[in-house]
Order: structure tokens, then sequence, then C-alpha cells
């Protein structure tokens, strides 16, 4: 099992931390991983995008030209990577913020309000977590406890108390993703 994912959007979505947890509970599972960061000319408000690689086998290139699942937080990340995603593929759309979908039949996607159901949690700074968890019950990259064991690594222990929100934002997208709800095209 291979899967190439592409995380994008603004800057301060959350798109690194969503490619670094990926990665790093792939790590934690004993798989292969690769991630690569790129930032457009601003940091917080200019486009941001990571590709992250999981696998049983070695790695062979860590950039992702054909995505086998992406996460497209804004309209620029939809129009740029939605093209890219193979056939068979996912694709995540933020339709609090993108209000399209895919022209692509060939592609699972699922339009989810992240944004929405981040701010019913209580924090809109959750929103790639919400996606996060439509993709793990899409794809079955990497485990949800794997996932949560990564960011409790990676949060500072001063943010720990954000733990529950974000678990609640995975569970929350897994519940939004039952793979008869990814629409085979539009």
């Amino acid at each position: 099992m291979e899967q190439r994912l592409i995380f994008a959007g603004f800057g301060g979505q959350g798109v690194m931390l969503t490619g670094q947890l990926v990665a790093y509970a792939g790590m934690l599972e004993g798989k292969h991983v690769a991630w690569i960061p790129s930032y457009g000319p601003e940091m917080r408000g200019g486009t941001a995008n990571c590709n992250v690689t999981v696998s049983d086998r070695p790695i062979a290139s860590p950039i992702v030209y054909e995505p086998t699942g992406a996460i497209v937080l804004n309209q620029p990340s939809l129009d740029k990577f939605g093209p890219l995603v193979i056939p068979g593929g996912v694709l995540l759309i933020n339709a609090s913020l993108i209000g399209e979908s895919s022209r692509r039949v060939d592609i699972r996607q699922l339009r989810l309000a992240a944004n929405d159901l981040a701010n019913g949690l209580g924090n809109l700074k959750v929103a790639n977590m919400v996606l996060l968890g439509a993709l793990l019950r899409l794809t079955s990259v990497v485990h949800v406890e794997s996932i949560m064991a990564a960011l409790q690594k990676i949060l500072p222990p001063h943010r720990h108390n954000l733990l529950p929100v974000n678990r609640a934002a995975l569970e929350t997208g897994m519940a939004q993703a039952t793979p008869a709800v990814a629409l085979q095209g539009r």
C-alpha cells in the first residue's frame, strides 16, 4: 500500500501540520514516509502545500506528481491540485471556502463544510482536522490513534488542552465520510 497525498490551502490553515501528522503517524506505525513542504511568497495568508507519501515499501521520490488523494482548503488549491489526483483517487474539498466541486468524474470526491463543522466544535482552527478525519476514513492511510499520538508529541505541553477538540474534529470528519458519501464524480 502506498498513499501519495497533497495537502494544500492558505498559510495558517494548518496545511503543514496536517501533513506532518500523517507522516509522523506513518513513522509510528513503522511505515516508510516522506514529507516535503512548499510555501508561497508569504507565510500566513499565502499559499502553502505539502507532499506526503506513506508506504509499506521504500519511497523512490518524496515529490508527489500523481497523488492518490488530496485535501484542498481553498479555491486556488482545488484549481491547482484537483486535476492531478489519479483516477480512482480521493479529493476532499473544504466546502466552507470553495463553492464548486471538481468536474472530474473519475475520482471520489467529498465536499465538507470543514470551517462550519470546526466552528460547531468551538474552534475554527480544527477545520484541517475535520478533513483529515475524512481522509483517514476513506483511505486508511494511518490510524486515528497514531494521529493522536503524533499530535501529542508535536504539540507543546501547554497546548495539550487542545487534544480533545482535535480528536472531536477527526471523529466528526470520519463520521461525515462514509464511503457511500464520497461521490464518484459530481
